[in-house]
């Protein structure tokens, strides 16, 4: 396994989604040790947040390749900074988690063991729309239940039709959970609520957002 370092712009991160597509089957599996999306002046905002999400779509369609990822880097005390940004700020009273942070425990904590291809079609086909806007679909082994992530890096609202396959045995109430604000946003949280979804299914995403849309399996359904 390689352990692979790099720190881009937000620009990079858009445009290399096809970076570990591109990467040869035959060598050595990817730990993605560190990378972050860095601005001038380097904040940690939704920006950089959604930046980074958009990017974690590719690399879990290519779970294949890339085995582990980690943000770096992750811990930090106010007024004895080495690096910037970081994930989490603390002093001797309080733990400060960054937007960044929040984007990560989205992902963290809805992991999947099985991907699920799907696409993406916009009626704007420029490809610098149809690259701030990504998706990836994955089933988690333990619990069945499945996980739809959906990025909008866009500055404008953008209606999305779902389709799913089978969701014989799921609930159709979904959690729906979802990190949005403006570009320069460094306070903005998650805000977490319920949805109906159905095979075929119409959501609204945010601008600037990231939503999970977790379905879960049916608890009365034991297949």
């Amino acid at each position: 396994m390689v352990d692979e370092h790099y720190y881009n712009t937000p620009g990079w991160f858009i445009n290399n989604q096809d970076f570990y597509d591109r990467y040869d089957r035959n060598k050595a599996k990817v730990y993605l040790g560190e990378y972050a999306a860095h601005l001038p002046g380097r904040p940690n905002n939704i920006e950089t947040a959604l930046a980074e999400a958009l990017y974690l779509t590719s690399v879990e369609r290519n779970a294949d390749v890339v085995t582990m990822t980690s943000y770096a880097p992750l811990l930090a005390k106010e007024g004895h900074t080495q690096w910037n940004p970081d994930l989490i700020y603390f002093n001797n009273t309080e733990v400060k988690p960054t937007v960044g942070y929040y984007a990560q425990q989205m992902y963290g904590q809805n992991v999947g063991s099985e991907y699920i291809a799907s696409s993406v079609t916009l009626d704007n086909t420029q490809d610098a729309v149809e690259k701030r806007i990504g998706v990836s679909v994955v089933r988690d082994g333990k619990t069945g239940d499945m996980i739809v992530k959906l990025v909008n890096l866009l500055p404008v609202a953008v209606n999305a039709q779902v389709e799913l396959p089978s969701l014989e045995g799921m609930d159709t109430t979904a959690v729906k959970t979802v990190l949005a604000g403006k570009p320069t946003d460094k306070q903005t949280r998650p805000v977490s609520g319920t949805m109906e979804v159905s095979e075929k299914f119409g959501y609204e995403l945010p601008a600037y957002s990231f939503t999970v849309i977790r379905i879960n399996k049916n608890k009365n359904n034991n297949r």
